[in-house]
């Protein structure tokens, strides 16, 4: 498994792998019918990298984007968003991305991590964030639509990088 930086030649591969979770509606807050344009936007323009996790083939197994959480006063904290390929799940993908993105986030100056909008059903994920010194330091009530359960909470989780 190697982590690099993403290419635009990548995006081929890198948008199913988007589209597949964002149309479940489970786990992001993107619109299910959020355009290829928008996700590229939302993904590969707008962050201040992305990156891909690739096998030994060369084939994309997931991606992850770090960008500051807040303008201004707030920049020095960074927010992430991980994907990993449905097919490649269950492997340490999630996990290796989380740790490389911690490595990151310091060498571009960030002084800690910020997830906005961790939706509670999603429960392998929060393990896995709180495994890696995250804490929940809030709860939403109600704050994302989840499409097959409707309204349930979502979390936001921290952790100091220095």
């Amino acid at each position: 498994m190697t982590i690099r930086v993403y290419e635009e030649n990548d995006w081929p591969r890198v948008w199913p792998i988007l589209k597949e979770v964002f149309r479940q509606g489970e786990t992001y807050a993107y619109s299910p019918d959020i355009t290829e344009k928008e996700a590229h936007h939302a993904w590969i323009e707008y962050p201040a990298q992305t990156f891909v996790v690739t096998d030994d083939q060369g084939t994309i197994l997931g991606t992850y984007y770090i960008k500051p959480n807040q303008p201004g006063l707030g920049v020095h904290v960074c927010n992430c968003g991980y994907i990993v390929s449905p097919l490649a799940r269950s492997k340490g993908l999630a996990t290796a991305m989380c740790l490389h993105s911690q490595d990151q986030a310091r060498d571009m100056g960030f002084r800690a991590m910020q997830y906005n909008l961790v939706v509670s059903t999603n429960v392998g994920a929060i393990r896995l964030w709180k495994k890696l010194g995250f804490q929940v330091i809030g709860v939403l009530p109600q704050a994302f639509n989840h499409k097959k359960l409707g309204y349930v909470d979502a979390l936001v989780l921290y952790k100091l990088l220095t």
